[in-house]
């Protein structure tokens, strides 16, 4: 911890220095910079280690301390070295060239073996439900097996792959400046290839692109050609074929069909015998476990669940005796689609539709306003251990509505010693096929899956400077300052464990990253030599809200913290009171957890992303190490009581010692009942009030956006559609965005999360009707007195 402090210390004295000299950089001098280090040297994260509890064997293997300092290299930077041949045509035509070179395993013979599958098999000849001893014809089966298949892969076409690799080289260096990939993350990734076990990438889902550039670096990288599990509601007919011969995998719609259809059947043990055949020619697959960019609902894709659960049945029942699953997070200073995405996310990609697509963006995208990609691999785990670990984390859970509608309502005051039950992923067909226990574990799995990759995600330029204008300097601040600011909100997310996407001088950087947000941001010179950055007000301020949520997991644990002390604090001083005020304040060890995890219960799980191995209680403390570590919590030792740091003086109970892994912290409190003696207060250091509005901040949109529909249940026209009452809730939020200037809440995703949190509250209740599930009031909040106190109970965790 010294360390860190040290480090940190040097940092703030060093950003100090940099907003003094770089504050001429403008006024035409001409003054060379010094280059910023946002890597710290040392201090710079290896990012991607798998879970040391439930794959302690895989985070021992494919790693070695070596990896780390092998750098960075540039996926779409092909040159004459990367070729066999040289000369002055070779440098010409070196795209060409290496597209031809890159190796294309041949095509096996697929569909046969498909079809002499045993769970095909047993639907054809009728020893299955739905098969042709149910009176269908074992040829008209087989007739539509093949039709199926067709629906789900196609033979990859080899020429077609070395076209569109070709193409696709052109076109991502005219879109984009570079796609940087750690060589170091790529080793790793190589040496688990050659263990012999198929490799299962399980990626975040930014853009559309993803589904392409992705594919693409790993090919470029000599992993061979990766098949992609695609969504078909996102691509047309035609781009399907397509995709479909580039190495597309499309899951048929027969499958959604119910358990009790012979359809349906067929289509499920087609789609299992494509899966195990993949899985036994050791092709690599890619999952998307988000859903699609600007996608109206949960953050866990159901379809990706559904191809995750394929797997970790082939696994289970022995087709493989193991899979490797490869977390992957890719990262976009400004992810190219988006003004697509955003109004256009229900309509199906067409060929032509995406061939326009490309020409707008080399057109729109030119030269002077490429973005960076980054694409991260994190080390390599065992789908077979982490099944066998991880059933042990299990325990008991209850709803929302049991843990906290007795507290909001003011009935209780003590929180049940248990997890919370939050499930928003609809269940598809195929995994309601398979047993509850499994379906639990592929829920599970997928959530701890999609926390790494998150984890691993670097942090880009825009993130940061869109998360410094929202949320520390609304108003604007001169570019001398926030040269500073960049530097030190860099180094503090450095200091935390994650990487940044981008390196380079800082004056070439801040340029860059504000001609990426000149939509957004107005530049207004105010002074010889300096410039005012001021956010540009209006809906424009929810793209940077939605830019700064990559940042948002960095921080999140003080953030949750910081909004908690806030809560704690709320009935004692005054909100606008001074921070010295607050500082006198006394804060018990006991009321700090106790004030965490209300806060942990009410945020959306698809926010928080928990592993499933981690206990709230355990992230309490791991909220309140961090609090202290960044020096906004002081211990406050009372008369009497044994010292925070006095571990020797501790006398060993009869109770167990012994305790579960997802127990051990690096604190010495884990016993909450010795902790009742601990108190705290907020740190009387300079720094402190802004910093700990900065982080109360981070939450905010979200904490708003509830507040505001607690305030809008009196006047919602209910009973309603799901659909009817967000568009309701939505409106509501533009309105008062516009009455109070404050867009950030002002998010469609923003009121869907609200309307599920308060479904699983028991504020809302769905009834069946003709029309589908209708909305209503639940009895106890239709008085305006129970609505008032949801809405007091999350406003004392908004900080002004």
């Amino acid at each position: 911890m010294d360390t860190i402090l040290e480090a940190r210390l040097h940092t703030q004295q060093k950003s100090s220095q940099n907003g003094r000299e770089t504050s001429l950089w403008s006024s035409g001098s001409g003054m060379k910079l010094e280059a910023v280090t946002p890597f710290l040297g040392k201090y710079r994260p290896f990012v991607g280690r798998c879970c040391q509890t439930c794959t302690p064997k895989s985070w021992e293997s494919l790693f070695h301390r070596s990896i780390m300092d092998l750098g960075f290299c540039n996926a779409i930077l092909v040159k004459e070295e990367n070729t066999r041949f040289r000369g002055w045509l070779v440098r010409r035509l070196c795209y060409f060239l290496w597209s031809l070179e890159q190796h294309i395993p041949p095509c096996q013979d697929a569909p046969q073996k498909i079809m002499e599958s045993t769970g095909v098999q047993n639907v054809i000849s009728g020893r299955a439900p739905g098969g042709a001893g149910e009176g269908q014809v074992p040829n008209l089966v087989k007739k539509e097996v093949q039709r199926i298949l067709g629906h789900i892969q196609a033979p990859p076409c080899p020429f077609l792959l070395r076209l569109f690799s070709w193409a696709l080289l052109r076109f991502l260096n005219c879109l984009f400046l570079n796609v940087q990939l750690h060589k170091g993350q790529m080793k790793m990734v190589h040496k688990a290839a050659q263990a012999g076990s198929p490799l299962v990438f399980l990626s975040t889902h930014k853009s559309l692109l993803d589904g392409i550039l992705l594919p693409f670096v790993l090919l470029s990288q000599g992993l061979g050609v990766l098949r992609v599990a695609w969504d078909p509601r996102a691509c047309s007919p035609i781009l399907r074929a397509l995709l479909r011969k580039l190495g597309g995998l499309f899951l048929p719609p027969e499958a959604n069909l119910p358990l009790d259809s012979s359809e349906g059947v067929l289509a499920r043990a087609v789609i299992h015998a494509a899966m195990e055949q993949l899985l036994v020619s050791r092709q690599p697959l890619l999952i998307f476990l988000e859903e699609l960019p600007g996608a109206q609902g949960p953050r866990l894709s159901a379809l990706g669940q559904a191809w995750l659960g394929l797997v970790v049945e082939a696994v289970k029942v022995g087709i493989v005796p193991d899979a490797l699953l490869v977390p992957v997070a890719i990262t976009y200073d400004l992810v190219p689609d988006a003004p697509r995405y955003a109004h256009h996310a229900s309509a199906p990609l067409g060929l032509w539709t995406g061939a326009l697509a490309v020409l707008r963006s080399l057109r729109g995208w030119g030269c002077s306003h490429r973005v960076c990609v980054r694409v991260q691999l994190a080390q390599p785990f065992s789908l077979q251990e982490y099944t066998i670990n991880a059933r042990s984390c299990w325990g008991s859970r209850q709803t929302l509505e049991q843990l906290l509608q007795p507290i909001v309502l003011g009935q209780c005051t003590a929180v049940p010693d248990t997890e919370k039950e939050q499930e928003w992923t609809p269940v598809t067909q195929p995994l309601l096929a398979l047993k509850e226990e499994d379906q639990c574990l592929i829920r599970r799995l997928s959530c701890h899956v999609l926390h790494a990759s998150v984890a691993s995600s670097a942090v880009m330029s825009t993130a940061i400077m869109a998360t410094l204008l929202l949320f520390k300097h609304p108003k604007g601040v001169f570019l001398s300052q926030l040269l500073g600011e960049f530097s030190w909100l860099t180094e503090e997310t450095l200091l935390r464990g994650f990487d940044v996407g981008f390196s380079g001088q800082l004056r070439c950087l801040l340029q860059h990253t504000l001609s990426l947000l000149r939509a957004h941001v107005a530049l207004l010179r105010v002074r010889q030599g300096d410039l005012l950055v001021v956010p540009r007000p209006g809906p424009g301020l929810m793209d940077l809200a939605r830019l700064s949520t990559e940042l948002l997991p960095a921080f999140l644990s003080e953030a949750v913290g910081a909004c908690a002390v806030r809560g704690l604090l709320a009935g004692r001083v005054p909100p606008e009171g001074p921070w010295e005020l607050q500082g006198i304040e006394l804060l018990s060890q006991n009321e700090l957890y106790r004030q965490i995890l209300l806060l942990l219960h009410l945020l959306p799980q698809d926010l928080l992303l928990l592993p499933p191995c981690q206990s709230s209680y355990c992230y309490c403390q791991e909220v309140l190490d961090r609090l202290i570590q960044c020096g906004l919590l002081v211990a406050e030792e009372t008369p009497g009581s044994q010292l925070a740091c006095d571990t020797g003086r501790q006398r060993l109970s009869a109770k167990l010692l012994w305790k579960p892994s997802g127990d051990f912290t690096d604190s010495d409190s884990d016993d909450f009942e010795e902790a009742e003696g601990r108190y705290f207060r907020l740190s009387q250091q300079s720094r402190c009030p802004d910093f700990f509005l900065f982080l109360c901040r981070l939450l905010s949109p979200l904490l708003k956006a509830f507040a505001q529909a607690a305030a809008f249940l009196h006047q919602g026209q209910l009973p309603d559609s799901e659909s009817g009452y967000v568009e309701q809730l939505f409106q509501f939020l533009q309105d008062t965005a516009q009455e109070e200037g404050f867009f950030e809440c002002a998010d469609p995703n923003l009121a869907i999360s609200a309307i599920w949190t308060f479904r699983d509250l028991g504020v809302l209740q769905q009834t069946p009707s003709p029309a589908g599930p209708m909305f209503h009031l639940s009895p106890t909040f239709a008085s305006r007195d129970n609505q008032e106190k949801l809405e007091q109970f999350i406003r004392q965790f908004i900080c002004g």
